[in-house]
């Protein structure tokens, strides 16, 4: 999908500066608020069709990671038919006490959507999480690359990140 003004429109209402600790234990003066795109229904299914190519052609199922993958996932899963799990970032200790809810991942080929990534450990939890619920991932889709240089987690090389922009998309 050709969506030419869709960084800058994410840009517009997601880029805020000030000092900003990341996940990833690093300061930034620049911060991409993916909750501002994230509840913007129309920015969301922009984003959803951006990331929809970017899919492994082989995966069954997208899982969405705590909290900011999950509308996302949702937004795909709604644009293709494909079911969606939801990735805790931990096992809830009531009801089901299940890390991975929503669709099952057991035996299934399974692409992991997040909204920004600069590091991956996040992701690198969630494989984890996702491995012991009995799936296979064969991808990462993301709707921001924060990181340096091209897409990727160093400790997960055989994984491929996909991302529908990039930090410099946003900063351009």
């Amino acid at each position: 999908m050709t969506d030419e003004t869709l960084a800058r429109d994410i840009a517009a209402v997601a880029t805020l500066t000030g000092a900003f600790l990341l996940r990833s234990g690093q300061t930034s003066s620049t911060y991409f608020d993916k909750y501002r795109f994230e509840s913007n229904p129309e920015l969301l299914k922009r984003v959803a069709k951006k990331m929809v190519p970017l899919l492994p052609h082989r995966a069954d199922v997208l899982a969405g990671l705590e909290l900011g993958g999950v509308p996302i996932a949702t937004a795909i899963s709604l644009d293709t038919g494909m079911p969606a799990a939801f990735v805790r970032k931990k096992a809830k200790n009531y009801g089901t006490c299940l890390a991975v809810e929503g669709a099952d991942v057991a035996s299934k080929r399974v692409v992991l959507i997040e909204d920004v990534i600069t590091t991956g450990g996040a992701i690198v939890e969630a494989v984890k999480l996702v491995e012991a619920a009995g799936g296979n991932v064969v991808g990462i889709v993301c709707a921001i690359w924060r990181g340096d240089g091209a897409p990727g987690i160093a400790s997960l090389p055989d994984l491929t990140v996909a991302a529908a922009m990039t930090k410099d998309d946003l900063l351009a």
